[in-house]
């Protein structure tokens, strides 16, 4: 008895210009208009509006390559406001999963699901019907690509950024190659820079020459990720959908400062304030830690000072999210690997080691622990309804000089009221 397999229906649905869109949803002054977000220490260009890309503003390029173009169009430019992001990102990926179970979230502002269910006839319909729920519950534009791999709906998303629609599916497309040749090969998903020049060297330079390449020779000359993408791109799928989202394994709070600092008192503030958004995020999640590292170091590319980096691990005697035990800990180690002289420039803590709930060994609680587990609990709520850091440890500080430069901040901050931008009645 022979069996038929219903071919994958595979949607991509990817926000447009993420951190760009999240920005303007406060601003909608700011639609069709060239606004580019900053990294971290506003040091980079990390997302453009389409105004922007136009201008000829490169994704990743330092800034102040790009201060000239910026001053002469009066493009807008942001911070980074990772906090705001990630709050809207979750709101997105919830609206996704009002349109079913079997979602894969790929990324902060991409996601694949599977809608094999629907008829053909269906697909592009409910597409836009996908987009346009999320751009009326969440404010964020999107672009989906339909294919029957998630390799050939990357490529229908890339299309669908630049189609009026933002809905594009491959899935009766009669002829493929025509489309996989207008993608070059740095652009096919799972090609990274080693790949694209070994494929270039070797006279494939885009999508349908790699998908029309002898599996012989792919197995020859390169790896097992190569071959499943040469799959993918002939419509067979070779990369499943992945529902279940494992736990982390570490947790790492690290930043560069917005000056350089020599006093082990700001390396302390910023150990400190590491640890908390750390201790935080691995309660949220009923994880413990049974080790951390703390690490420190000055700039690789100075030239008139000299380097330095050093790290140390530390055990706990027992694996824990409490706040105040991994900030003891972690304060321990800086004194360990603190020289005074240097002008450091990044601080960083890693969780490691961590473990579930149902798993942690502290089966016997003591009166004490109880009233620690409550205290955190409290911590959590009152900075979850008020906005971060309301409820802090002293040292963390409070003026926090050392902390990275923000000179675009937006201030939102969803999670605090206060800081909400307020609507005028006309």
């Amino acid at each position: 008895m022979s069996f038929i397999q219903n071919t994958k229906k595979i949607a991509l649905v990817d926000c447009n210009s993420f951190y760009v869109s999240c920005e303007r949803l406060f601003k909608p002054s700011l639609n069709k208009k060239p606004v580019i977000v900053l990294s971290s220490n506003d040091g980079c260009i990390i997302s453009r509006s389409n105004e922007a890309k136009l201008l000829g503003i490169k994704m990743g390029d330092p800034y102040f390559k790009a201060k000239e173009i910026v001053k002469k169009n009066n493009v807008q430019v942001f911070s980074s406001n990772y906090s705001l992001y990630g709050d809207i990102s979750r709101r997105v990926m919830r609206t996704l999963k009002y349109f079913g179970t079997k979602i894969e979230i790929y990324s902060i502002d991409e996601a694949f699901l599977d809608l094999t269910d629907l008829s053909d006839n269906l697909i592009e319909l409910f597409g836009k019907k996908i987009r346009n729920t999320i751009l009326e519950w969440t404010g964020i534009p999107t672009s989906i690509g339909i294919a029957s791999t998630k390799t050939l709906s990357k490529i229908a998303n890339h299309i669908a950024k630049k189609n009026k629609s933002g809905v594009v599916s491959l899935l009766n497309a009669k002829d493929i190659d025509p489309v996989l040749e207008k993608i070059n090969i740095n652009d096919v998903w799972g090609v990274g820079r080693q790949m694209t020049k070994f494929y270039i060297k070797n006279n494939i330079n885009n999508a349908k020459q790699l998908k029309n390449v002898s599996n012989t020779w792919i197995k020859k000359n390169s790896n097992v990720l190569s071959s499943r993408t040469a799959m993918e791109l002939k419509g067979i799928s070779c990369i499943d959908i992945e529902v279940s989202q494992s736990k982390r394994k570490s947790c790492c709070v690290s930043r560069s400062f917005g000056r350089k600092v020599d006093s082990i008192q700001e390396l302390k503030e910023s150990i400190t304030t590491h640890c908390l958004n750390a201790a935080e995020k691995i309660r949220s999640e009923s994880l413990f830690a049974k080790s951390i590292t703390i690490s420190v170091r000055t700039s690789p590319f100075q030239k008139t000072e000299r380097y330095y980096s050093n790290s140390k691990t530390l055990d706990f005697p027992i694996a824990t999210n409490n706040s105040i035990e991994i900030v003891k800990t972690a304060l321990a180690g800086l004194e360990i690997i603190f020289i005074k002289g240097y002008k450091y420039q990044k601080s960083g803590i890693v969780l490691s080691g961590l473990t579930s709930s149902e798993n942690n060994q502290n089966l016997f609680f003591t009166d004490k622990d109880n009233k620690m587990k409550n205290l955190m609990k409290s911590i959590d709520s009152t900075n979850y309804k008020y906005g971060r850091s309301t409820l802090s440890l002293a040292d963390a500080g409070i003026k926090k000089k050392w902390n990275l430069r923000k000179e675009h901040s937006s201030k939102i901050d969803t999670a605090d009221f206060y800081c909400l931008p307020t609507i005028k009645a006309s």
